[in-house]
Order: C-alpha cells, then structure tokens, then sequence
C-alpha cells in the first residue's frame, strides 16, 4: 500500500523524488515479498489505461519512466532475482509499457510541432501498430526460448486447471485453494457491502489516480477469488472504498445544508452548494439568479418558514445514522473476535475447546522440537513433510530435507516418493538422501485432522508427478476409488511407509471402552493393520498426544543377512583318530624348537 500511495503522489505531482521514493519501495517490496509481480504488472496497466483513455501527459512521463528505470536496476541487484526482469513473462508487461510510453510521448512532440490532421491519423497509426511490434517481438521472443514462459504459480492464476494437472504441488497447499463467500464474509464484514458502493463513487469521477484504485479493485477481485491467500491484496482496497463508502453516507446525512435546501427555491439550493464557503455572507449570485427567474430577492416570511414542508428528512436521520454507527461497531466486535480465536492462535500450539467451555492446550511440536534440539546431534538431518520444514529448522535447529519454500518440486517429489513405498524401499531412498531421523504428524489420537495421512494422497500425487512408474495414485485406493484406512484399504497403502509410521503401535491403544482398540478419531474408523512391525526404523520419540512421532533411520549392517536357503555351513570329513591321540589343526604350522622358522 505505501508503494500504491506513493506512485499515486507521483502521478499527481509528476516529480522525480515521488517516483525514485516509489522505486525504493518498489525494491524492497522484491527483496520481501515473492507476489511482487502484482506490484510491477498493476502499474504498467494503470498507464497503459490512462494512455488508451488520451491522458498523456509530462507528469505520467515522468514517473513512470524515473519509477521502471530505477525499480529495473535495483530489483536485479536481489540475488534470486537476476536478470528475470528481462526474460521472464511476468514483467514483459512492466517493459512494453515502457517502450509505448517512449513512441506515445515521440509522436506528441511530433504533433506539437506540426500540427496537422493527418498528423493525428499518423499517431493513432503508430501507436497501434507499435502496440501490435511489440507484442509480437514478445511472443516470438519466449516461443524461442529467449524469454521464460509463465510459471506455473502465475499461470494458475489465469488457468485454474493448470495446477491441478501439472503441478500438483500447487494445488495440495490450502491457501491455493479458491475461496469461498463464507470466507469473504468472515474477513470483511459489512464492507463487503459497502465495497460496490465505494467503487461506484470513484467511478462518477473518474481522476488518473481513482482509475488506479478501480483497476486494483478489479483484479484484486478476481484474484483473491482464484485463491484464499491472495484475499490478502484485496483487503486494503476494500477498506478505501468502504470508507469512501461510509463518508459519503455521513456526509449526506450531517450536512446542514443539505438539510435547509426545503425553505429555497431549488436555483438557490444549487448556488449554495457551489458556494458554502460564502455561508456567513449574503450572496450576490442568489439575488441575480432569483431576479433573473422573476422571483424578488428577498426572504420569506417567517410563518411561510416554519410552514414549508421538509418531507420527513428530520426524523430519518438520526435513525439512519444510529444504524450506520451500530453495524460498524458490530464490524468492529467481528474484527476483535475473529482477531482473538481465529488470527492469534498459532499453529504450533494447538488448542481445543470443551463442552463447558474449558479450554485444553495441545503443545506436541515444542515438545517435539525441544527433544529434537536437545537429544540429536546438530548436524542430523530430518526428513518430514514440507509443511514442518520452517518449524523444524526454527525450533529444533535442524537441518530439514524440504521445508515451505518450494522451489525445488522434485526434491519433495523425492520425500513423497520415500513415504508413499514399502518399507525396504523407503529405507534406499532414505540411504540415498543421509537421513538420520523421520518426523511425522499423526491426528489418530486426538482427532487432529490436519495430519499427515490427510495429506497422503498429495504425497502420493506429487511423488507420482515424477516417479509415475513407481507411485500411482490409484494403488492407494479402494476397489470403489475411495481412500480409506481401514480393513478395506488396499494392500499398497497398508504396507506404505507413512502407514506404518503413523499407526506404529497404535493397534494397542484403546481409547474408551465404547470403541475398539486402534480407533482412529480423526477418520472416525478402525485401522486395518495393527499389529505393525518396523526392519528398518526404530520409534524415538513420540509425544504427549501422540501429534508428533519422530523415528530414528537404523544404520545399515556390515554384514548383509542372508536368505535362509543361502545359510548352508560346509562341514570338511576328517579321518577317524585313536582316542589317546590328539586332534590337529588344519593348516598349522609346524615348529621346531631350537630352529627359526
């Protein structure tokens, strides 16, 4: 938002210390923030609409060309970022606006020096078909390889489908997900309402920099419906325009002068709002115009005052206004509430609520992570899902095979590959990767819901992604497609590595007496493998509330174990000696005393 205002200041004022001061802030939001991008594609649009609705001028000149120059130079200097400004997609957008910019301010100055009418057909010529180069040049360039395409993260944006298919990694994060009213409502409130209507006002009067709020409304839309995460650019915007909202309300329903227009004629009335700062003053354009109409200037009597009808507009204000005011102060017990339960509990203690309204704390992972720091050596690696990976490191200090930054998909293909296969292959992947320990979340006990068997299938679908002839997902289905835990579970999933980590003692549990041994409370059934027994891992630690389970890789054996028909011990016939006579060992050597050998 600060980049937003100051790129608004400097369209407005067209100086270059507005748009350097953007730029600065432009470079911080790349070092910072990975959506950026919103950030470089949103301004070039803003331009690019200001130029299709003939608002060229030396003030948009200036800042735009001072803001991508500069905000060029120092987001290349970010390490991860590079050179992607020049060949990537994602910012093509930000440098084709810069070269229209550059033809569109040519062929003004062409036209200010001759000005001709054919000259303007000249322009409007040029213009659109340097548009048209320069959108070819692009898709040329990337169809060659010289420019990246989309990735795949910004490609779903515009395919919802893409992700789902291609990368499903993608998909199986629930921010990605897309989001539903519910959940517009529970994050904005009444301003969801007074959003249009905010919106709408911008639209009577339509500046340069309420073009820029309308246009980051309209995809700020549209994006923070394709994902949840991203409601997060919506928010801001939704605020400006509800409290243009409401300040249009109020104002309607405070002004006085709007209240007193029922004792004037209505050509008085319009003059008065033109003139309010003129209130404490006769006016003379009053008189003229009243005089002009034929009516005497001067006022009415006091009994004609007092009989004027006012159409009610005394007794519906206050009511209205009252209204107004208590939907905000509910707005504002929905903030404190939902910024209490929903927003400030973090997710590394967990918390539940009973009957009575007890609260009980769930504090497994600080227990977890504090085993792990104080009970494995500081160069050990741990091998879990990503989702851990910042926890683990964090908290535990730890080195982490994948953790949330999920660049590298192949690497956690690799991880989910090692949960989703037998044991004894799990344990050559493991081998290949140098784990020491194992690290998985299980929900059986408590009713966690947001363990690591729930999040199976995304294991098995992305390792499958890049190991499809070793993991397919259907392997791990029922007969009727369903995934399930129980007796009914296919031999593949009963026999996988998370299976057997998860439910690793389990069967021996019995949590009530209403429910067998080995219920899981989080599927809501009984396992269908209980008795589980594990060659190559061995149980390290498990928590309070059995939510964390961490396992310790065995080391390989020096000796490999044979199979019991390769067990045969050759046994060498010797003849038969007296028994007075001494036994002699094979291949002694023979020595005599008094003489070197």
């Amino acid at each position: 938002m600060f980049t937003y205002y100051l790129w608004i200041k400097s369209i407005k004022s067209g100086s270059v210390f507005w748009s350097a001061s953007c730029a600065v802030s432009y470079f911080y939001m790349v070092s910072a923030w990975g959506g950026y991008v919103f950030i470089i594609n949103l301004i070039p649009l803003h331009v690019f609409v200001l130029l299709l609705m003939n608002r060229y001028s030396a003030k948009i000149y200036v800042s735009y060309t001072s803001f991508f120059t500069l905000g060029l130079i120092m987001s290349m200097q970010v390490p991860f970022v590079g050179f992607q400004p020049l060949r990537t997609s994602e910012h093509m957008a930000s440098l084709g606006v810069f070269a229209l910019l550059q033809a569109v301010a040519f062929f003004k100055y062409l036209q200010d020096r001759i000005p001709s009418n054919k000259l303007k057909q000249l322009f409007t010529l040029g213009a659109v078909g340097f548009a048209g180069l320069v959108f070819l040049t692009v898709v040329g360039l990337t169809y060659a390889g010289v420019i990246a395409p989309w990735s795949g993260r910004f490609y779903s944006l515009w395919d919802t489908t893409y992700a789902k298919i291609h990368i499903p990694i993608i998909t199986s994060v629930s921010e990605h997900q897309p989001t539903s009213w519910c959940s517009f409502f529970f994050d904005m409130h009444i301003l969801l309402l007074a959003f249009p209507a905010g919106v709408w006002l911008c639209f009577q009067d339509a500046t340069n920099e309420r073009v820029f709020v309308i246009l980051y409304a309209m995809f700020a839309s549209y994006f923070a419906g394709v994902m949840v995460r991203l409601i997060l650019t919506l928010t801001p915007i939704v605020c400006v325009f509800a409290g243009i909202s409401f300040s249009r309300i109020f104002e309607i329903l405070l002004d006085e002068d709007e209240s007193s227009t029922g004792t004037r004629s209505p050509t008085e009335a319009k003059i008065s709002r033109t003139e309010k700062h003129l209130y404490d003053k006769p006016s003379k354009t009053i008189r003229q115009a009243a005089s002009a109409n034929g009516a005497k200037a001067c006022p009415a009597p006091k009994t004609q005052q007092d009989s004027t009808p006012r159409n009610g507009s005394s007794s519906y204000r206050p009511v209205v206004c009252i209204l107004v005011i208590f939907m905000l102060y509910l707005f504002v017990s929905h903030c404190v509430w939902v910024s209490s339960y929903a927003y400030s509990s973090p997710s590394i203690v967990l918390a539940s609520y009973g009957k009575d309204g007890s609260r009980f704390i769930l504090d497994d992972f600080r227990e977890a992570y504090f085993w792990l720091w104080q009970n494995t050596k500081p160069d050990a690696r741990v091998m879990s899902w990503w989702d851990y990976g910042y926890q683990i490191a964090g908290m535990a200090n730890r080195t982490t095979l994948v953790d949330n930054n999920t660049w590298n998909n192949s690497h956690i293909a690799l991880v989910g590959k090692a949960m989703a296969s037998n044991e004894s292959e799990a344990y050559k992947t493991i081998q290949s990767l140098d784990v020491d320990y194992v690290l998985v979340i299980f929900g059986g006990y408590t009713g966690y819901s947001g363990d690591d068997i729930n999040k199976f299938l995304w294991m098995v679908r992305i390792g499958g992604g890049e190991h499809p002839e070793e993991i397919q997902e259907r392997n791990y289905l029922t007969d009727r497609g369903e995934y399930r835990v129980d007796k009914s579970a296919s031999d593949t999933m009963l026999n996988c590595l998370m299976y057997k980590l998860s439910y690793y003692r389990f069967g021996e549990v019995r949590l009530d007496m209403h429910r067998p041994p080995g219920f899981d409370r989080a599927r809501g059934v009984e396992i269908g493998k209980k008795h589980i027994t594990l060659n190559y891992l061995e149980e390290a630690f498990t928590s309070e509330h059995w939510i964390v389970r961490i396992y310790r890789v065995k080391p390989p054996q020096n000796v490999p174990q044979l199979k019991g028909t390769r067990r045969r011990v050759r046994t060498h016939q010797s003849a038969t000696t007296e028994t007075s006579n001494r036994g002699t060992l094979k291949s002694s050597s023979r020595i005599v005393r008094g003489r070197r050998s």
